[in-house]
């Protein structure tokens, strides 16, 4: 979790559609927040990719793209960390009944491998309440 002297420099807290493209358009303004602030392109990139998943997550997943139903997008950023938020309305999940990915039985299953990204790229991943809400953080590889 974030410090409490923790200077966070951009912040936004949004509720969307369940629809892609408002979710591709917060990702870019989160993205451009840390171009702004000079983060490497690869920290960019790690970063992009992991809430990009749990978006689309959030959005086909856990709405089942009903756009009658809304997401919740909270982000902070400041020099040396991100800290994000989403929470959909769907029914949840329990992430650690996820396949892992990476097994020969399961190279060819899609299932599980948003969550992997996101642990790989990312410091901290929690999921919340009834796994419907995620925490992402990462700091700043200087």
């Amino acid at each position: 979790m974030p410090t409490l002297d923790e200077k966070w420099t951009w912040q936004c807290d949004s509720i969307i559609p369940s629809d892609a493209d408002a979710g591709r358009r917060l990702l870019g303004d989160m993205l451009r927040q840390l171009e702004t602030l000079h983060w490497s392109k690869r920290d960019i990139f790690g970063v992009d990719l992991a809430v990009e998943e749990a978006l689309v997550n959030a959005i086909s997943h856990g709405n089942a793209k009903d756009i009658s139903k809304h997401v919740r997008f909270s982000c902070r950023v400041s020099p040396r960390k991100i800290h994000v938020e989403i929470i959909d309305e769907g029914p949840g999940f329990d992430p650690a009944r996820l396949p892992d990915p990476t097994e020969p039985s399961h190279l060819g299953c899609p299932r599980g491998r948003g969550v992997m990204l996101m642990r790989a790229f990312m410091n901290h991943v929690e999921f919340l309440d009834r796994g419907n809400h995620v925490v992402l953080e990462k700091e700043r590889n200087l």
